[in-house]
């Protein structure tokens, strides 16, 4: 899937607390006391984020990426999808009144071109 594809998709991307609630705290056998333990972070940070009131920061994905064994990429491009989705929906008014450059166009036109 492309970039464009995943912001202009239906459905909101999912946000990495819900990832958290749903499958990996569940499938790790951990409660979000114990995670908040396992990284050194508040209850009250690992509670936000799980309830999708708090974006993933940096410092988040580095600690989470280091509990499960993966990377803080795969964190951040989570929280990434997200954060573009949002700001697409609640400015997609806004951002269809740009005009793009005539050259912009043609050049973005010719890389989607040379891709299929």
């Amino acid at each position: 899937m492309s970039r464009r594809e995943a912001i202009n998709r239906k459905r909101r991307p999912t946000h990495p607390g819900a990832l958290l609630r749903t499958d990996v705290l569940p499938d790790a056998g951990l409660t979000q006391t114990r995670l908040a333990e396992m990284m050194g972070v508040s209850r009250r940070a690992v509670n936000e984020l799980w309830r999708e009131q708090r974006a993933l920061s940096t410092d988040l994905a580095h600690r989470l990426a280091r509990v499960f064994g993966n990377t803080p990429e795969f964190w951040l491009r989570m929280q990434q999808a997200v954060d573009l989705w949002d700001e697409l929906h609640a400015h997609k008014q806004e951002y269809d009144r740009i005009t793009p450059l005539a050259s912009a166009r043609a050049l973005t036109s010719n890389k989607e071109a040379q891709v299929s």
